[in-house]
C-alpha cells in the first residue's frame, strides 16, 4: 500500500502544472460549497440563538395580506377589540401590541424615511422582550412618557452625517420628539433603523391607523401549553371577529413556525446555489478523468514494464485510483482553505457594512471532513473508468508502445 501511495505521488509531482490546471474545477466547487453550507449553518445558528434568547412562550398574531410589512397596511384589520377577547383566554399571561408607519423624519437639516413604530407603554414589557431591545444610552421608554422617543442603533453611527445623541430632537411628519433613548444594536440594519413611541404619540402623528393594529405578542403562562392556548385564542377570535377557517383574516405563528418557515426558505436557497456548484463539480470530475486517460496513454509502456515483473491489475488500479483521489483531495483541501477565508469575509463585510450579526461563518469539523471525503470521492469516481482502461493494457503490446 505504501508504494501505492508513494507512486501515485510521484506521478502527480511530475505533472505539477497539469495536476493544478485538473484540479482547478474540484477547487471552485469545493470552494462554493462550502461556503455556502459554512454561512447557512452560521446564519441558522444565529436564528436559533435568537429564538432560544427570546424563549419559547410566546406566540404572535397578524392580520393576513400584510405582505409587505408592517405598516403596509392589510385587506383585513386587529383592532383593540381582539387585544380584549385575547386577554380573556385561559393561560393568556401578558401581551403587547404596535402599529407601524412610514414617517418622514428631519434631524440637522437631513430628511430620512424610516418606519416608525407606535407601542402602549402599559402594555410593553412584552414587546421589549420579543425584540431583545436594551438601552445603549439613556432609558427605555416607560408608563407617562409623552413626545419621546427610543431609536435604533444606526443614528448613533452613520444613519445621519451628524450622530444622534440622548436629549436631541428630531423631527417626525414635522412634530418634534425628543430622544430618551439609544438602542444597543440589533445585528440587523432595518431594526436598528426603526423608531419607537408611544402608541398616543403615534395616533397623533398617524390619524389615519384609527386603532388599527399591526402584530400582537402574546405571552404564556406555560410554555408547554403554548399551542393548546394558541388554538384557543384563534378560535375566540374567530367566533368575536364572526368568520369561519375558510375566511378566517388573521394568522397565528409560533416560533417553530416561524423557525420552520426560514428553515424552508434557506433550504431552498441552499439548494438552488448547490445546484450551480455541482456543475463545478461536472467540470472538475470530467478534468480528472481527461487527465487520467492522458496518463494512462503516456505511461502505457511504465505499466507493461510494471507487469512484466509481476505487477497484478489490482496494483495497477489502485494506483490510477490513488492518484485520481490524491487530485481530488489536493483541491479539497485548497477549497477548503478558500471557503474558511471568503465566509469568514462575508462574516466580516455583514458586521462592518451592512450592520448585521446574522451572517456568520460555522466551521464545523464535520464540514471539513465531509468535504475532504467529498473530493476524494469525486476523484476516486473521476478516475475510475481510467484505471480500468489501464489495467486492459497487455504486457507485450506496452512494452512495444513508443
Amino acid at each position: 500500500m505504501k508504494e501505492h501511495f508513494r507512486i501515485a505521488l510521484k506521478n502527480i509531482r511530475k505533472k505539477r502544472l497539469r495536476s493544478l490546471l485538473t484540479i482547478l474545477g474540484i477547487v471552485i466547487s469545493i470552494t462554493i460549497i462550502f461556503t455556502l453550507i459554512s454561512i447557512s449553518l452560521g446564519l441558522e445558528n444565529a436564528v436559533k440563538e435568537q429564538f432560544r434568547q427570546f424563549g419559547t412562550d410566546k406566540f404572535f398574531i397578524e392580520p393576513r395580506g400584510q405582505l409587505a410589512g408592517h405598516g403596509t397596511g392589510a385587506a383585513a384589520q386587529l383592532t383593540e377589540d381582539d387585544i380584549k377577547t385575547i386577554e380573556s383566554v385561559f393561560g393568556v399571561k401578558e401581551l403587547s401590541y404596535w402599529t407601524a408607519g412610514n414617517a418622514k423624519i428631519e434631524f440637522n437639516n437631513e430628511i430620512r424615511y424610516v418606519i416608525v413604530m407606535g407601542i402602549p407603554l402599559k402594555k410593553s414589557d412584552v414587546f421589549i422582550e420579543t425584540g431583545f431591545y436594551k438601552a445603549e444610552d439613556g432609558s427605555l421608554l416607560k408608563e407617562g412618557d409623552e413626545r419621546k422617543i427610543m431609536i435604533g442603533n444606526q443614528y448613533k453611527q452613520t444613519f445621519f452625517k451628524k450622530s444622534v445623541k440622548v436629549g436631541d430632537k428630531i423631527k417626525i411628519n414635522e412634530k418634534e420628539l425628543k430622544v430618551k433613548s439609544i438602542l444597543k444594536t440589533i445585528g440587523n440594519p432595518q431594526d436598528d433603523k426603526l423608531i419607537f413611541m408611544p402608541l398616543k404619540d403615534f395616533k397623533s402623528l398617524f390619524p389615519q391607523t384609527k386603532d388599527r393594529i399591526d402584530q400582537i405578542a402574546v405571552q404564556v403562562y406555560d410554555e408547554g401549553k403554548l399551542k393548546e392556548v394558541a388554538l384557543n385564542v384563534e378560535r375566540k377570535l374567530l367566533k368575536a371577529r364572526h368568520i369561519t377557517e375558510k375566511t378566517r383574516d388573521f394568522r397565528i405563528l409560533t416560533p417553530e413556525e416561524i423557525l420552520a418557515t426560514f428553515s424552508v426558505v434557506l433550504n431552498i436557497i441552499t439548494a438552488f446555489l448547490l445546484g450551480v456548484a455541482a456543475i463545478s463539480i461536472l467540470v472538475g470530475s470530467i478534468g480528472i478523468t481527461n487527465t487520467m486517460f492522458t496518463s494512462v496513454l503516456e505511461r502505457t509502456k511504465e505499466i507493461g514494464v510494471m507487469k512484466a515483473i509481476g505487477a497484478k491489475n489490482n496494483d495497477i488500479l489502485k494506483i490510477f485510483l490513488f492518484e485520481s483521489g490524491f487530485l481530488g483531495v489536493i483541491g479539497g483541501i485548497i477549497g477548503i482553505v478558500l471557503g474558511i477565508i471568503i465566509s469568514k469575509a462575508i462574516e466580516n463585510i455583514a458586521i462592518t457594512q451592512l450592520g448585521t450579526t446574522l451572517l456568520q461563518a460555522a466551521t464545523p469539523i464535520y464540514l471539513i471532513l465531509g468535504c475532504l471525503a467529498f473530493s476524494f470521492i469525486i476523484g476516486l469516481v473521476s478516475g475510475f473508468w481510467p484505471a480500468y482502461r489501464a489495467i486492459k493494457v497487455k504486457p507485450v503490446e506496452a512494452l512495444r508502445y513508443e
